[in-house]
């Protein structure tokens, strides 16, 4: 270890070369190399935390390089896990980078999270973040979480020392959440989440100051104000193995049911949003115009709804339902989790 070049943060008497020790002796795992995950990871990677895992299946649009400072127009299409990974080693040679080109799903979700310390949330999906957490609590690992709605961050930090998890703040999926890509994000917003959920995985491994733990922390950045919400550890949600199973594992079989089945598989997503997924089983509907567009669809046939990160297809689901479709489902698979079914 280079202790020089952590000479400015083991001068913290919190921290010292017993505190370097501890994180270069690390492990975290960031799911996500998106907005998030391009802010937290060069903090991580900069601190001497030993090993980093980096876990995304999507490849790089333009549309990120405004928020997702680890990409440049070189980079367009190409893995992020594999491109994050290559630049972060140049930052830090010290740091070990696994990375994983794949989305975390119920098949391959305990079998990563097992092998690290510390897990980074750092998704814009809803179905997710339920994963990670009941992964986590099956492997008794702590997670951090950051979210984010258009000017508006919230942080916690869940399953830390048996504590509260998420599905003690968020008993079931929300319905109406919207992701950046909807809602639309300035980088410098996705830039202080990230920043603050660092300086959780850190306090987490140095063992100092007051963990989010049992707290949420909400912050506007445009009016610079910030409140906390405590909630306590609730026994509603007991995640079993069977449960974890239940609730996650076996969706991968979904699109080949669907496809067998003679689904019609409606992309509620807006137009030009990427992926772009061609194929004869898919007709794009952008949510915003379906309640106009129903018209040309046949109640009698059955239909499974998708969209970027589960929120609009739930959204779809209602229309639908509201409409007399009885046929109607939401596909598990989001649009790069069939990118990957269709094209590899």
């Amino acid at each position: 270890m280079n202790n020089e070049r952590y000479i400015r943060q083991t001068t913290l008497e919190q921290v010292g070369l017993s505190g370097q020790e501890k994180l270069q002796n690390a492990s975290v795992l960031v799911i996500g190399a998106g907005g998030l995950g391009c802010s937290v990871l060069p903090y991580l990677v900069a601190s001497g935390i030993g090993k980093i895992g980096i876990v995304d299946g999507d490849v790089v649009a333009v549309t990120n390089l405004h928020r997702q400072i680890l990409y440049t127009n070189e980079d367009v299409g190409k893995d992020k896990a594999t491109v994050a990974s290559l630049k972060l080693k140049k930052q830090n040679p010290e740091t070990i980078i696994n990375s994983y080109v794949a989305f975390l799903n119920g098949d391959n979700a305990l079998s990563l999270i097992k092998n690290y310390d510390v897990i980074v949330d750092a998704t814009d999906r809803i179905n997710a973040r339920y994963l990670i957490n009941d992964a986590c609590v099956l492997l008794n690992k702590p997670f951090v979480h950051a979210s984010i709605y258009k000017f508006q961050i919230q942080l916690s930090v869940f399953n830390y020392n048996n504590g509260p998890t998420y599905r003690c703040l968020y008993p079931v999926p929300q319905t109406n959440a919207i992701s950046c890509a909807e809602g639309g994000v300035l980088g410098t917003t996705v830039a202080i989440a990230g920043a603050m959920q660092s300086n959780e995985i850190l306090k987490i491994i140095l063992g100092i100051g007051t963990v989010l733990s049992g707290q949420l922390i909400m912050i506007d950045t445009l009016t610079n104000t910030q409140s906390v919400f405590q909630f306590d550890k609730s026994n509603t949600v007991q995640i079993t193995r069977d449960f974890f199973e239940n609730e996650h594992q076996f969706k991968g079989a979904e699109y080949a049911f669907a496809k067998a089945e003679n689904y019609r598989l409606i992309d509620v997503r807006e137009v030009g949003e990427e992926p772009q997924l061609v194929h004869e089983m898919i007709t794009q509907m952008p949510l915003s115009t379906l309640d106009n567009d129903v018209t040309v669809l046949n109640q009698n046939q059955d239909i499974a709804v998708f969209c970027q990160s589960g929120a609009r297809s739930k959204r779809a689901y209602k229309l639908l339902e509201a409409k007399g479709f009885k046929k109607v489902r939401v596909l598990n698979q989001n649009a790069p989790q069939l990118k990957t079914i269709l094209y590899e």
